[in-house]
């Protein structure tokens, strides 16, 4: 189990327990790693490796049909173009990422709430979200503004339902004080599942109460009709469940690009055979 310890971040995020920041990052690329990963991904398309065969074969002088340049030139062109294409696509995200994770949320912060970047919050941290603000991390909900300790969510960045549902603080957390707060959480380890959560909590010795899915509130929700919710993180960065369900940045493939592979691969296959057959029969006629 993950132990998360309600309102004290030094002794949860102390080793061995090596927690992550709640930074993202959803770039593909760095600068050390754009070329080789962008060519590499570039030449999955059969039509550029079919050009590449063409260049170095007529790099050899006794097949050479076209000066050196001006075999490589066009194929450069393309890939050079779809290179900066990607790269822009790539800026894009990071500074997208920056912008994410310099938003700044309250965390308690000596019986004070203080604004505090997004990147900067750790699991154990005491947070308070006010109405229409999007949750910067998966926390267990501790009390809110209503007397029963009820939430609502818009999941619509999750699960794309724009329906609101509703989460609810213990009644055993209730009535503390934020700051006052002290105890223990038990949770399971991080997982994608985005409707399941099971945990404990133990405060201050007394009888450990359970939770459920309804006591959390994930990274990417947004607290809507409730003046203000109070949690403590559990999840922060890359172990939310949003970020475990993010499949990073794709690389585009069509259908016709698909198809497009296939008929380059045949046209080459014929395109060889008929080159060796009449090869053969030139040795047989000379």
């Amino acid at each position: 189990a993950r132990f998360v310890y309600i309102n004290d971040a030094e002794r949860t995020n102390a080793p061995p327990a090596g927690l992550p920041d709640n930074s993202i990052h959803t770039t593909k690329y760095t600068v050390l790693t754009f070329l080789p990963r962008n060519l590499y991904e570039q030449f999955h398309r059969v039509a550029y490796l079919y050009f590449l065969v063409l260049v170095a074969l007529n790099m050899v002088p006794q097949l050479g049909v076209l000066t050196p340049a001006a075999s490589v030139l066009p194929l450069a062109f393309v890939l050079g173009v779809t290179a900066v294409k990607d790269a822009y696509e790539d800026w894009r995200r990071h500074r997208s990422d920056k912008n994410e994770n310099n938003r700044t949320a309250s965390v308690l912060v000596g019986g004070v709430f203080v604004p505090k970047r997004w990147k900067e919050v750790q699991v154990g941290e005491v947070l308070r979200v006010v109405a229409n603000e999007t949750l910067p991390c998966d926390m267990v909900l501790l009390s809110t503004s209503d007397p029963t300790g009820v939430a609502y969510v818009q999941t619509i960045n999750l699960d794309g339902e724009s329906n609101l549902k509703t989460r609810y603080a213990k009644q055993e957390t209730m009535p503390t004080l934020a700051e006052a707060l002290a105890g223990v959480i038990k949770c399971e380890r991080p997982n994608r599942n985005l409707y399941g959560f099971l945990a404990t909590v133990d405060l201050d010795g007394r009888r450990a109460v359970s939770l459920g899915p309804s006591n959390i509130v994930l990274r990417g929700c947004e607290l809507k009709n409730t003046a203000w919710a109070i949690g403590v993180a559990v999840y922060t960065g890359r172990d939310t469940k949003v970020m475990l369900n993010s499949s990073g940045a794709p690389s585009k493939r069509s259908r016709l690009e698909t198809h497009m592979n296939r008929e380059v691969i045949m046209l080459a296959v014929v395109l060889f055979l008929l080159c060796a057959i009449v090869s053969l029969l030139a040795g047989i006629w000379l």
